[in-house]
């Protein structure tokens, strides 16, 4: 099994190999960058198989945690054991994923006009019902495709209801 050189890609799979073998949840290692340990901010971990398939993803939006790293920790569970679409990750998966961690900026209201489906991820809300889409993502190359994505996924009706969109950006580890 290959190690990942990224440490942000490092920390999810240590974290959900000692999960899926032990049941135990790792604390934070003293040897990650300091970012890791003092910065905060909302985590998506997505796991993918070699050939393409997602398997896994869930994050955080804003921060839940008191630092990235325990972010980065939280979502690595969650996307490979939590994620309703899909069966919880087995040990034996685990040298055919590919493991992406997307840290986002802040959210800001915005317009329409303002999006960009290759720059920026939305997050479309109406009510109670909210719905995130990433930014970047193959086969989502318009910003009217990202948004009816992201209503979907909230329950919001594209067409008919009225929702507000803000937008993030991400810096992408893989």
């Amino acid at each position: 099994m290959k190690m990942m050189k990224n440490p942000y890609c490092e920390l999810a799979f240590k974290t959900i190999k000692t999960y899926l073998e032990t049941g135990n949840v790792i604390g934070l290692p003293k040897n990650v960058p300091s970012e890791l340990k003092t910065k905060k901010a909302g985590v998506f971990v997505s796991l993918h198989l070699k050939k393409g398939d997602l398997r896994g993803c869930i994050g955080t939006f804003l921060p839940t945690c008191e630092c990235l790293g325990l972010e980065i920790i939280q979502n690595a569970i969650s996307a490979s054991t939590d994620d309703p679409r899909f069966k919880p990750i087995a040990e034996s998966e685990l040298g055919n994923l590919d493991i992406s961690v997307d840290v986002l900026s802040e959210p800001e209201k915005c317009e329409v006009v303002d999006l960009d489906p290759k720059k920026y991820g939305v997050i479309v809300s109406c009510g109670g019902r909210r719905g995130l889409l990433l930014p970047d993502l193959e086969g989502v190359d318009t910003v009217k495709s990202q948004l009816e994505i992201a209503c979907n996924k909230a329950g919001i009706d594209y067409d008919s209801e009225k929702f507000e969109v803000s937008r993030f950006t991400v810096k992408r580890f893989s």
